[in-house]
């Protein structure tokens, strides 16, 4: 329904929709803290990171994604990687070092990661 556009402020990325960012206006730069939804942000030597926030928006339309097993949720939340024997189900085609999104296997996106295998062949 709304226009939503991406703002730079402070090296970090943000998700805004239009009509928060004409309120943003009346504020200034220096005492504005954050707006909308935080994407990622730019490291000092220019790499960009993404954040956990923009899970949700990433899980919607991500080309690659990995379905864990029940067994293997606990493991990915905490840190560890991903076993093969954790794997529920994994897109076709995924290549190797390709950017996945996780999910459980009830669809509720986890986290992403870079695949170490490929399914290709």
């Amino acid at each position: 329904d709304e226009d939503y556009v991406f703002r730079l402020h402070k090296s970090k990325v943000y998700y805004v929709s239009v009509e928060l960012l004409k309120f943003a206006g009346n504020v200034g730069k220096d005492e504005l803290f954050m707006l909308g939804t935080a994407f990622g942000k730019f490291t000092k030597s220019g790499k960009f990171r993404l954040q956990i926030t923009c899970l949700d928006y990433l899980a919607k339309y991500a080309k690659y994604k990995l379905w864990l097993k029940p067994s293997g949720e606990q493991t990915f939340v905490y840190g560890n990687h991903v076993c093969k024997s954790h794997l529920a189900r994994i897109t076709e085609n995924t290549p190797v070092n390709a950017g996945v999104v996780i999910f459980s296997i009830t669809d509720i996106p986890l986290g992403f990661g870079v695949t170490a295998k490929s399914t290709v062949g």
